[in-house]
């Protein structure tokens, strides 16, 4: 399975207009593959609980975040979200000099990992040594589909905070993390790490002098070192351009993040009829440290966001979502049993039910009506945080499920 798209971006001070970080990410997986919103409260759990991943069991935390998840359904990982304390996580694949058949072997899904910094990290420093823990630890392998075991792949993070942003990379058990403190920043399917990290794996240098990657004289360059170089850059130097275009005035806005994932010219966003289309779209404001502004985050829950509506969500002690972004709990469920790749599994939620059906019988006027609920939303936000005064965050309840329950009603 060829590897074509994935992207996420991030922006920071002082080029944003609020002060905050912005964060946005595509999600960009095989043809049919359904990818469902969900919420996950936080948990407290008994000393030397396990939780089951993917495909393996690890230990599991003694407490967890609540966290929202845009995920393949037929996973446990997560390809991007966000965290009560204002951590948000997007992964991408990368190929190395480093991948061979015994990737295939299951360990930890570079989306679980990113689920795992989620679910257990107060900040995206603590994100990037929870995720190069348990890399250490338990690696990471297994098919990244459920229809081609053939499809496996390392990873590359970028996760932020409302202080700061982490770009993480990995080739098989190693890594480097460079941290961004200004300015803006993307990854995509390759290795962008170069002479420049602020933190590794202990044993990076010895491994790649061992292996015979590095001679132990010329300057140390992680992508020079382990990137295939057969991997293009190109959509990531076009992620890059867009990025430097749209922050030139020095007030990007969340909905300038919108723009750039739905940028169909760099092959950025992906239509639906794509061998790998963009499944799902997240964008998150991450309001200035220290304000009193909760951090909005923005999700398609369907495909290909130049067609979809970015729906707000906002941590609350008591909030709700819609049950119609969550996929269907199937009995038996063929994913537990062999042939595991021979399945034909539905795993469609009633939103991307009703969407995908809008696409094929080109109802342009509502989903034209659908981006105008998005146009009122985001003004209706963008009010919101530039008011001085305290928001009552128990009107926030019901932000997202109220969308996506206004969006069903029309798309019927």
């Amino acid at each position: 399975m060829a590897l074509v798209s994935c992207d996420t971006f991030v922006v920071l001070p002082p080029l944003t207009a609020h002060g905050g970080i912005i964060f946005g990410k595509n999600s960009d997986r095989p043809k049919g593959e359904v990818q469902e919103l969900i919420y996950q409260k936080p948990e407290s759990y008994p000393a030397g609980s396990k939780v089951m991943c993917t495909y393996i069991e690890i230990e599991q935390a003694e407490a967890t975040q609540g966290v929202i998840l845009s995920k393949p359904a037929w996973m446990w990982g997560a390809e991007m979200g966000a965290n009560e304390a204002g951590v948000v996580i997007g992964n991408e694949a990368v190929y190395t000099k480093l991948q061979s058949s015994k990737d295939a072997e299951e360990k930890l899904l570079g989306m679980d990992l990113v689920r795992l910094g989620l679910e257990r990290a107060k900040s995206a420093d603590e994100a990037v040594t929870i995720i190069t823990t348990l890399l250490e630890k338990h690696g990471q392998g297994g098919p990244c589909s459920d229809t081609d075991p053939d499809f496996t792949y390392h990873n590359s993070f970028l996760i932020a905070d409302a202080k700061e942003a982490w770009v993480l990379e990995t080739a098989g058990h190693l890594w480097a993390a460079e941290k961004i403190k200004e300015g803006y920043r993307n990854i995509s399917n390759c290795l962008s790490l170069t002479t420049r990290f602020d933190r590794s794996s202990a044993d990076l240098k010895e491994y790649a002098k061992g292996n015979n990657l590095w001679n132990g004289e010329d300057e140390f360059n992680f992508k020079k070192i382990f990137a295939n170089p057969e991997t293009s850059c190109d959509r990531f130097e076009k992620g890059s351009e867009l990025l430097g275009n749209l922050t030139k005035s020095n007030q990007f806005k969340t909905k300038d993040m919108f723009t750039v994932l739905r940028d169909k010219d760099s092959g950025i966003c992906r239509s639906t009829d794509n061998p790998f289309p963009t499944t799902g779209s997240q964008v998150s404001l991450l309001s200035a440290a220290g304000s009193q502004k909760p951090h909005v985050h923005w999700f398609t829950a369907t495909p290909d966001p130049s067609v979809s509506v970015f729906k707000p969500f906002i941590f609350t002690p008591n909030v709700q979502i819609s049950q119609h972004t969550v996929s269907p709990i199937i009995e038996n469920d063929p994913a537990k049993v062999v042939p595991r790749f021979q399945r034909k599994v539905d795993r469609a939620h009633l939103l991307y039910r009703l969407h995908e059906s809008a696409i094929e019988k080109q109802k342009t006027a509502g989903l034209t009506e659908l981006k105008n609920m998005e146009t009122i939303c985001y003004t209706e936000m963008e009010t919101l945080l530039s008011n001085d005064t305290t928001l009552d965050l128990s009107e926030m309840d019901d932000l997202l499920k109220d969308a996506v329950e206004t969006e069903v009603k029309f798309l019927r």
